[in-house]
């Protein structure tokens, strides 16, 4: 009898390891760290959800001077998120990323300048210094100043750019008249830095039709062409969308499972869990779909640049929908 249940469980162990090691292994490279605009992601491997469709899911947060295009490259990642601006223009300078899914379906990009600099419309920009940041996050931004018609060249008609770390001193300390903010981060933190809403002005990129999609799913063209590839890009799409529907209908837990996560314990839970609760606007029911309107608006936006467009001309095979017409 002990000699048999020796064997079953012998059986049962082997069995394990078995599916252990089945097991895919895919990395994902983060924008930024970690923090409660990638919830979905960490609630997909804390709740399972990558584990139930087969996965062992890396994550990588990322970090000023990291560059998700770069990254994928270079074949650090198999999977990394970025802004569709700053894809695009890796695209078109040679790194032939896809978009495969499209997450945040709303942008949370914003301007927040003093109000005592006079300002109360963009055309007021000029003569005024703009903080951004850069690694692709740049291009809305440019873009934007060049539809205007205002030169970055530091004149009295133009704007003086100035290159900012990802906080909001420069503006707090008055280096810089405005700075690029996110509706669920950057602006609280000038809120919690003693700020009332009374003393700035913002100006969010979508009130003036220059929003551009953020935080998508993106791959290179030859994981595409792998049926073993895409079959396991389509399981992460729908573990990771799980996880997002999770993290909207339960944010403060989810807020919760992001500081389980975050090695440096640099993040508050107030502030992660005002997060969760703003990126749930941007999330907004979505299934994972891009919408192609939407990706269409993106590059007439950045097309329309002017003398100095973000990118010079239609892009073709940018993205897809492949993968999530599996997982429908």
């Amino acid at each position: 009898m002990k000699k048999w249940i020796a064997l079953a469980t012998g059986v049962a162990l082997a069995a394990t390891a078995t599916a252990s090691q089945a097991a895919d292994k895919l990395t994902l490279q983060l924008q930024w760290v970690t923090q409660a605009q990638f919830a979905g992601y960490y609630v997909a491997k804390d709740k399972g959800y990558y584990a139930d469709e087969d996965l062992e899911v890396e994550i990588r947060p990322g970090g000023p001077d990291i560059a998700p295009p770069q990254v994928l490259a270079g074949g650090g990642a198999d999977v990394m998120l970025n802004w569709m601006p700053s894809a695009l223009a890796a695209r078109e300078k040679g790194v032939p990323v896809v978009n495969i899914a499209q997450p945040f379906k709303r942008s949370g990009l914003m301007l927040t300048c003093w109000k005592d600099t006079g300002i109360t419309k963009p055309e007021e920009f000029r003569g005024h210094t703009i903080g951004s940041w850069f690694f692709g996050n740049e291009y809305p931004l440019l873009s934007w100043l060049s539809q205007l018609d205002i030169p970055t060249d530091g004149s009295e008609n133009g704007v003086t750019i100035q290159k900012i770390g990802f906080n909001v001193d420069p503006l707090l300390q008055k280096q810089a008249d405005c700075i690029t903010t996110m509706t669920y981060n950057e602006y609280w933190q000038v809120i919690d830095a003693g700020v009332t809403p009374d003393d700035i002005v913002t100006f969010s990129y979508s009130d003036y039709g220059v929003a551009t999609l953020e935080d998508g799913i993106y791959v290179l063209e030859s994981s595409l062409d792998d049926p073993e590839m895409v079959d396991k890009l389509a399981r992460f799409v729908k573990a990771s969308m799980k996880g997002w529907n999770w993290a909207v209908e339960n944010p403060d837990e989810a807020a919760e499972i992001v500081l389980e996560n975050d090695a440096t314990g640099a993040q508050t839970e107030k502030h992660q869990k005002r997060m969760m609760g703003e990126i749930a606007k941007l999330i907004d029911g979505s299934d994972g779909t891009l919408d192609v309107e939407a990706a269409q608006r993106t590059v007439d936006t950045l097309l329309a640049g002017g003398s100095d467009p973000v990118i010079t001309k239609q892009p073709e095979g940018a993205w897809t929908d492949k993968i999530t017409n599996m997982i429908k």
